[in-house]
């Protein structure tokens, strides 16, 4: 099998019936209850960490007003919302920013513009934290003098 293959079947792009010999029986034929990947309960996954610690961002790219809800769920949720509104017309850009100022007036929360069309939703109990640039700095790591 060439590499290019090998590399396509790690990520599961093909199917790679010739490595059968790498997987323990229990885990190659799957579950009774039909889920295709099952893990193992000893294993903490990332996402559930992050969601225990509240160490979560949530990044959404709505193609039109209906995806305003998605951003007003994470919001309400208390998660930190990037909104990039780049794929969007003018028009319907301009009332989800607006819909996004409703929510951070009615949760306290704060609107900062990331770049051209994008925006970070920070809850009440959310600090941002703005760099200084390095050239700025008097105690840094690269300070000389």
């Amino acid at each position: 099998m060439g590499s290019v293959r090998k590399a396509s079947a790690w990520l599961g792009l093909v199917d790679d019936n010739d490595d059968e010999r790498y997987y323990d029986d229990d885990y190659s034929e799957g579950t009774e209850s039909g889920d295709a990947w099952v893990t193992d309960p000893r294993v903490k996954v990332a996402a559930d960490v992050a969601e225990e610690r509240g160490r979560r961002i949530g990044t959404v790219t709505p193609d039109s007003f209906r995806d305003a809800r998605a951003i007003g769920e994470l919001f309400r949720d208390g998660v930190p919302v990037i909104m990039n509104l780049t794929a969007m017309e003018a028009a319907d850009a301009k009332r989800v920013v607006d819909f996004a100022a409703g929510l951070i007036f009615g949760l306290r929360g704060s609107i900062e513009r990331v770049s051209t069309r994008v925006f970070l939703l920070t809850p009440a109990d959310t600090e941002i934290i703005n760099g200084e640039p390095a050239a700025h700095r008097t105690d840094g790591f690269f300070n000389q003098s």
